[in-house]
């Protein structure tokens, strides 16, 4: 005779089903392990690149073409190489960074800050041509930033603003999908009865944003800074053809410039130089997405309002 018997599941577990004497997984668990080989690919995937580049970084010059690209070389160089780096050419290198950092903070800051009282005013507020708004954000997500460069260069150079760091820093306070975001963001964010219950209290409405909607909207917030942060920092194309002096460099168009340097015959061979400045340029991000993390959260507002 044939037993079959079902055994309740256990915590974290599928269902065991015993059918004559045999235990079998249940197809929820075979999912489970496919779905966490994925995750394992897709993670040696993502970390393969940053491996590499940590560990070439930690060689010299003649190291790079005497072991393999994923093992250390007998000589560590990895101290050596950003002290190089950082003084090579006079200190260009920190030029650069600093110059990055002045675009992030002035761009991917005014950005984020037009976004948040933009999206917030646009999902709280009634106004005519409410409806036209929102079709020409929608449209602006839809154009990618490349097509907007040749006519934005136009436009800055009869302005007299190329060369400069201008020319960086007003394109990247337009955050078409930032502002998208917050608007949708802010629509369930803040619930409506909160700011009612406030303006009946008597406050202003600059004292409810500041003091009850913005800490809402944190994760909004946090969210679209991030996604300014990378593209401020990761920007190359724009930088490219607005600016030609290289003290206004930001850190792409200089490791570029250092990558072509290191290509050219006749010119200073500083590969390890270029893989070193390409690590201290991530770590930064990598900075910036740990101690934000926390404030990355939604559902701040979850059972303020009862039903």
């Amino acid at each position: 005779m044939t037993a079959t018997a079902s055994r309740k599941p256990r915590a974290g577990k599928g269902p065991l089903v015993v059918r004559g004497g045999h235990r079998r997984r249940s197809p929820r668990d075979r999912r489970s392990v496919t779905l966490t080989v994925l995750t394992a690919v897709m993670l040696v995937y993502t970390l393969l690149p940053l491996l590499w580049l940590v560990i070439n970084a930690s060689k010299t010059q003649e190291g790079l073409f005497r072991s393999f690209g994923l093992w250390f070389d007998s000589d560590f160089a990895l101290f050596s190489n950003i002290a190089d780096a950082f003084t090579y050419d006079g200190g260009i290198f920190t030029r650069w960074l600093l110059n990055t950092l002045l675009y992030v903070v002035a761009g991917a800051g005014g950005a984020t800050l037009l976004a948040t009282v933009a999206g917030y005013g646009l999902a709280k507020f009634d106004f005519p041509g409410k409806k036209a708004v929102f079709a020409v954000v929608i449209g602006a997500v839809a154009v990618p930033g490349t097509a907007l460069a040749v006519p934005t260069f136009l436009m800055f150079s009869s302005l007299g603003l190329t060369d400069t760091p201008w020319a960086i820093i007003i394109p990247s306070l337009v955050s078409p999908f930032g502002l998208y975001l917050m608007w949708t963001f802010a629509a369930d964010a803040v619930p409506d009865e909160i700011l009612e219950s406030a303006r009946v209290d008597g406050a202003r409405e600059f004292q409810t944003f500041f003091r009850i909607s913005l800490p809402l909207l944190a994760p909004g917030i946090v969210t679209v800074l991030l996604f300014a942060v990378v593209a401020t920092w990761n920007n190359y194309f724009l930088p490219l053809i607005m600016l030609k002096d290289p003290a206004w460099y930001p850190l792409t168009i200089g490791l570029n410039s250092w990558n072509a340097q290191a290509t050219t015959i006749g010119g200073d061979v500083i590969f390890n130089l270029v893989i070193t400045g390409s690590l201290l340029t991530i770590i930064p991000l990598m900075a910036a997405f740990l101690l934000l993390q926390r404030y990355w959260q939604s559902g701040l507002a979850a059972g303020s309002v009862k039903a």
